[in-house]
């Protein structure tokens, strides 16, 4: 499994205050979370692009959530944040689960959206088809198929700031560097580590994301000692993002 250097890569720092670290999903870069830059003027929003997207290099093995969570922890550590709230949708939602079960005492909020502790049988299986597609014809390939989840078909036909966002970054993402998410992705099973989550945690879901996301939303809350759960209305996987003035207030009055 690959281990990461974190002194190769660059951490983006906005604003003053409580640490919040922001975590993007498969496919697309830091710039998932410019919806929420007011927040800068509540807290330090510390955002970097996970390996293989955007301006960080493709990694040369594979790895797996448990490193992406070690890189997380060593970025922290290396701009001397001892203690952190955290957000992360989809992939970077899984990344958070594991970053706030390892490391308990580093995570102090914890924002889990439209993600799950590990995919079905089919949606692993899945992951495998995406990862041979990506690396054979690249992601624009796939592009046809995602949107649909992503987005309800309303904001695809309006074709909005959201979907354009996606699609244009999905279309510049490395193959190989989407393939090698997928793999990690489809390995991942973080249902004990929810368990060992101390921090206080919110999970959110758009309420037209697919069925298992859905329960995976209703699981995590129910199985995260305290946890919280909310619904964004008239969105899919890419619920904050689709609803932005809801993915904020939600943000803003949790970390509150």
């Amino acid at each position: 499994m690959a281990r990461f250097d974190a002194k190769s890569v660059i951490l983006h720092s906005a604003g003053e205050g409580t640490p919040l670290l922001l975590l993007h999903c498969l496919g697309v870069d830091r710039h998932f979370w410019d919806f929420a830059a007011p927040l800068a003027r509540e807290f330090r929003l510390l955002s970097f692009d996970l390996p293989g997207h955007g301006e960080t290099t493709v990694p040369s093995a594979a790895y797996d959530i448990e490193d992406l969570a070690e890189l997380c922890a060593d970025l922290l550590r290396r701009e001397g944040v001892s203690r952190a709230h955290v957000a992360g949708i989809s992939l970077g939602g899984l990344i958070a689960q594991r970053l706030a079960a390892a490391y308990p005492a580093l995570v102090d909020r914890l924002l889990l959206i439209d993600t799950t502790p590990r995919y079905t049988d089919e949606l692993r299986n899945m992951w495998v088809v995406r990862a041979q597609g990506a690396r054979e014809q690249g992601v624009s390939s796939l592009m046809g198929g995602l949107l649909p989840i992503w987005f309800t078909p309303e904001a695809i036909a309006a074709d909005t700031p959201a979907v354009r966002y996606v699609r244009e970054t999905l279309a510049r993402c490395s193959g190989e560097g989407y393939a090698l998410a997928c793999e990690a992705l489809a390995a991942a099973d973080l249902r004990e580590d929810a368990k060992r989550i101390k921090a206080s945690a919110l999970v959110v879901c758009g309420d037209e994301d697919i069925p298992s996301f859905l329960d995976a939303a209703r699981w995590l809350a129910g199985n995260i000692a305290g946890a919280k759960s909310a619904w964004i209305a008239r969105s899919r996987h890419a619920s904050v993002l689709e609803q932005p003035d809801e993915g904020l207030k939600l943000l803003r009055d949790f970390l509150r």
